[in-house]
């Protein structure tokens, strides 16, 4: 099992995973850092686990708005997505208005998926 050395908050770890999920582990490492260091610029000095605690308890936080951002994102995408579903089955030879309502329809769906997939990058760094 690859061991990955981590500094946190002026501290060094060491830090066992799994094979191929180094890089995940120093990127959330270093997301946990940043977190630990603003917490000593604005608070000052912290025991480590304190520290560790109040910065990880941060991440939580950004993580699960990310979540709900997330969520919202794919409530609307599969709106977007029922309702073109819905305008696609209508006649376009009897209704007009569909011919108009679909670019806009897919420019909205577009916009949606660049949301959902920006959401979806921050949620995963």
């Amino acid at each position: 099992m690859p061991e990955v050395d981590v500094g946190i908050g002026g501290k060094n770890f060491t830090v066992s995973c799994q094979a191929g999920e180094e890089k995940y582990l120093e990127s959330a490492a270093a997301a946990l850092n940043r977190e630990a260091d603003k917490l000593g610029d604005q608070i000052g000095n912290l025991s480590e686990s304190r520290m560790l605690l109040m910065a990880g308890l941060m991440l939580a936080d950004r993580t699960a708005g990310a979540q709900d951002k997330l969520n919202q994102a794919e409530a609307s995408l599969s709106e977007a997505t029922r309702e073109i579903s819905r305008l696609k089955s209508l006649s376009l030879d009897t209704n007009d208005s569909v011919e108009i309502a679909i670019p806009d329809l897919v420019k909205n769906l577009a916009e949606i998926a660049l949301k959902a997939e920006t959401l979806a990058d921050q949620f995963n760094t």
